[in-house]
């Protein structure tokens, strides 16, 4: 198998072609799952104001370090109020929670370690004095200016996958627009006088098109925009206009399966080398040997094999990484090392045996789903991981560990 292309020297190729997309601004309601295309700096400190972390009183901590102790209350603070006073020795103030803590205190007394008759929610008449049951230290209770973040920290780095927590800091901080990285636009080809649109039933030697929906759900998976141009019949003109119907969309990139990859009618391979330039590849991996590599209109191309799960694998070993640079995301594949829980074989290439996970003392045990048939897509759903058996292995037994690239762990 010396003439064929190894699978890393074949992802180098083609990832030394790709380089991170521009930046765009974007409303902040819109910025879940996208990526932060720079460092986000804070313009201010959280808290900018020192405040409670309790219902209760404000106080100067010396005054009740003998308590019970009796306090003279000067005043109110409720949330969103600057207090307009200053607490002297033996003054007290109402605060709530979240409230600035006013000048001269130093620390806030609970409610509940209080003689008030009071509890948040309550708008009843301001007490004279209060009762103080338990003394605090300074800073009890307090939150300091920039406990959780200060101001010219970097609080999200560039890269970073804006999940809700992300968004919630991020308005903290009042940023209204989010630099992003333009999410990369793929175009989907499907060509075949066998493909019957999902919904329509199928006459003898038809079949729905699988692989437009699989690889529309990966490149949404990985961060991408995907277009799926109406499937072509085996013309021609017809392959053309979807090619130029894939350019006309601006796309970043361009995937097919099956009908436009290796092994294709010379009338395809004419058209694609018509608009283009093409490679190609055989690799050194099973599922999926065959891979086209190259450009169309000057847009990168890659045409998969047309088999459900060759054309996932191949995605996931070749497009995924791609979209990831593109995209600017820092998060690669997740792989393990897991135990065969049984004998497997294969025919020499790298392969990516589809396979379940189960811990059984403390360790990672793997399966095979059952068979390893490129076209079983069912067996792509019951697959917790990809096996990787390594080049020129042709057989494993049991209990020999292997690298698993996972594709959901259970529970």
């Amino acid at each position: 198998m010396s003439d064929l292309l190894s699978v890393p020297d074949a992802l180098d190729r083609i990832l030394a072609h790709f380089a991170r997309l521009p930046t765009e601004l974007i409303p902040l309601e819109q910025a879940l799952g996208r990526v932060l295309a720079q460092d986000a700096v804070a313009p201010f400190s959280l808290p900018p104001f020192a405040n409670s972390s309790m219902d209760g009183f404000a106080v100067r901590a010396d005054d009740v370090r003998g308590a019970p102790i009796r306090l003279r209350v000067i005043g109110d603070i409720p949330a969103g109020i600057a207090p307009a006073f200053t607490l002297q020795t033996g003054e007290a103030a109402r605060i709530m929670t979240g409230a600035m803590i006013p000048e001269g205190a130093d620390a806030v007394v609970p409610v509940e370690d209080t003689d008030a008759a009071w509890s948040a929610g309550d708008h009843i008449m301001l007490p004279e004095s209060v009762g103080v049951l338990k003394a605090v230290k300074a800073g009890d209770y307090v939150r300091p200016v920039g406990e959780d973040i200060h101001a010219g920290e970097v609080f999200l780095t560039a890269g970073t996958l804006i999940h809700p927590a992300a968004l919630g800091v991020l308005a903290a901080q009042g940023m209204a627009e989010i630099p992003v990285v333009r999410q990369p636009r793929v175009a989907i080809i499907s060509s075949g006088d066998e493909l019957v649109p999902v919904g329509q039933p199928l006459a003898p030697g038809k079949i729905h098109n699988v692989n437009a929906y699989t690889l529309a759900g990966l490149i949404t998976q990985y961060g991408g925009i995907a277009y799926t141009v109406p499937s072509a019949r085996d013309q021609r003109d017809a392959v053309r206009r979807a090619f130029q119907a894939a350019l006309d969309w601006k796309a970043d990139v361009i995937v097919s399966s099956a009908g436009v990859s290796v092994g294709t009618a010379d009338l395809v391979r004419g058209v694609m080398e018509e608009m283009g330039e093409i490679n190609f590849w055989r690799i050194n991996l099973r599922p999926g040997k065959p891979l086209a590599y190259g450009q169309i209109g000057g847009v990168p191309f890659f045409g998969l094999p047309g088999n459900p799960v060759s054309a996932m694998v191949t995605f996931d070993v070749f497009v995924r990484p791609t979209l990831l640079k593109l995209g600017g995301r820092q998060d690669q594949p997740q792989t393990i090392t897991a135990a065969l829980g049984e004998r497997i074989t294969s025919d020499g290439r790298r392969s990516y045996i589809r396979v379940t996970l189960q811990q059984i003392a403390n360790r990672w045990v793997a399966r095979a789903t059952g068979t390893q048939s490129s076209g079983a897509i069912s067996s792509m759903v019951k697959a917790d991981g990809l096996l990787i058996l390594p080049e020129g292995v042709t057989e494993a037994v049991e209990g020999e560990v292997f690298q698993v690239r996972v594709l959901r762990l259970p529970e």
